[in-house]
């Protein structure tokens, strides 16, 4: 009996060690690493010889709560790395009252040129769910039987169009930044499925100074034309990065069709460069990151050798 007692006594105590670990990891993913923001910074060789440096600001699934304060104070201070253009690839917001909170955190990058495309977070609202079916299925079978946006996507667009972005939601257009002429087209969410390239298709203006093609969710089909097309980067989110990642494995899933290994960060891409955003949220009903932190990213591009 002896020995019996002191194998539920040394089980008890690695029981109470293994919860204990287990609630310092839930609190560092969701209080500390969830708000521990980084700024990743790229020089990228893209442009003409002789050519000035160009610095784009890349911002991505913010899945903006009207309480997140050190988030929205951590956005409203990118404007002191002045870029030459921004561009915002979606999921913005999670809340309906969350799109004043969003652009008086943007406020002087809105007066900077820029553009933006639509996730699928910010015309329907989050549910709760087991996270843990992103380790077999893609959240968006979830939005198939939710028809109806219930965010308002609408008022979100205009109050970032009415500032001088471009929408680039199945559209394309061309910017002036620091001078320069740049081609920029976009897709809405394939992710939900209204993406629609044929609208934006066709050899890319080859007389810009630079082109970019803009998307929420980095689904190779579209990745692919985009680079067929001309664009010389592209720009996406959507993954978080995989949001919870394993230490010396990284991301488990991307929720889409890119590779684990393309899940952030800058990449060659079928002869273009692709940068995954990280993002700088997490879904309400999900707040925890874990060897991912929340992110937004400079892209300094200059000159080609």
């Amino acid at each position: 009996m002896t020995t019996i007692r002191k194998a539920l006594r040394t089980a008890g105590r690695a029981a109470a060690v293994t919860g204990a670990f287990g609630v310092a990891g839930v609190v560092y993913a969701s209080v500390i690493e969830r708000n521990w923001f980084r700024l990743r910074h790229y020089e990228l060789p893209l442009l003409d010889p002789g050519s000035s440096r160009l610095r784009v600001l890349h911002i991505s699934d913010t899945h903006l709560t009207p309480g997140r304060r050190m988030l929205l104070d951590w956005l409203r201070g990118l404007e002191a790395y002045e870029p030459d253009f921004v561009v915002n690839t979606g999921d913005s917001i999670a809340h309906p009252d969350a799109i004043g909170p969003f652009i008086s955190a943007l406020g002087p990058l809105l007066d900077r040129p820029g553009a933006f495309v639509f996730g699928s977070n910010d015309l329907y609202s989050p549910q709760i769910k087991n996270p843990a079916r992103y380790l077999w299925r893609s959240s968006g079978a979830d939005y198939a039987k939710r028809k109806i946006p219930d965010l308002p996507w609408r008022e979100l667009g205009e109050a970032m169009s009415e500032r001088g972005w471009l929408d680039l939601n199945n559209r394309k257009d061309t910017l002036k930044a620091d001078g320069r002429d740049v081609a920029v087209a976009g897709v809405s969410d394939s992710h939900i499925g209204l993406d629609r390239y044929d609208d934006v298709a066709g050899t890319a203006d080859a007389e810009a100074d630079l082109r970019v093609g803009v998307l929420h969710s980095p689904e190779p089909a579209n990745l692919n034309r985009f680079a067929a097309d001309g664009y010389q980067l592209l720009l996406a989110g959507h993954t978080h990065g995989g949001q919870l990642c394993l230490p010396f494995y990284g991301t488990l899933v991307t929720n889409c069709g890119i590779d684990r290994r393309r899940a952030w960060g800058l990449h060659r891409y079928a002869g273009t460069w692709l940068h995954v955003s990280g993002g700088l949220g997490t879904s309400p009903t999900a707040p925890a990151r874990f060897c991912c932190r929340p992110e937004a990213t400079l892209l300094d591009l200059v000159a080609r050798q």
